[in-house]
């Protein structure tokens, strides 16, 4: 038996982030990062070099990714699954479609930064195929220092 919150349940789909999308993701944010992204961050988003993408369960937003693209990179600025939805593959889901999106629009390559200290998110990003390729010091805000960034990049397929 499918369980409603699997990646795999009927009535999951991706669709584009509208602005009405906000309340929920900022919700979502607020439960998952210690330093949210703020209303007006997010707003700053919906921009013809940005894509906003939502993942949903039926009506319910399970998950959001935010990209820019610059030239022919795409930079992953924000992956965020809702506590509740943790662990059953939204995650990859989200990263997967990011990923085909930014493929398909021409970009090459696909970078984003992780908290050196986020074990569960390093690796899915190794399990998809990223390595990493730097390291940005006290990029992180944090609860008494700033934390460290690991940088990792991806090539995408050629469309």
């Amino acid at each position: 038996m499918v369980k409603r919150t699997d990646s795999r349940a009927p009535g999951t789909h991706l669709r584009a982030m509208g602005r009405d999308d906000l309340p929920k993701v900022l919700e979502i944010e607020r439960h998952s990062y210690s330093h949210p992204w703020s209303e007006a961050v997010f707003n700053d988003c919906f921009q013809s070099t940005y894509r906003l993408w939502a993942l949903f369960r039926g009506e319910e937003m399970a998950g959001y990714a935010v990209v820019t693209y610059m030239v022919d990179e795409a930079h992953l600025l924000n992956i965020c699954v809702a506590p509740d939805e943790r662990r059953l593959g939204a995650a990859k889901l989200l990263l997967r479609h990011s990923m085909s999106q930014a493929a398909a629009d021409g970009m090459v390559r696909l970078l984003l930064e992780v908290r050196a200290g986020n074990e569960p998110a390093l690796k899915l990003y190794e399990a998809m195929g990223f390595t990493p390729i730097g390291r940005r010091r006290g990029y992180y805000p944090a609860a008494v220092e700033r934390e460290d960034a690991c940088v990792m990049s991806i090539v995408l397929p050629p469309p």
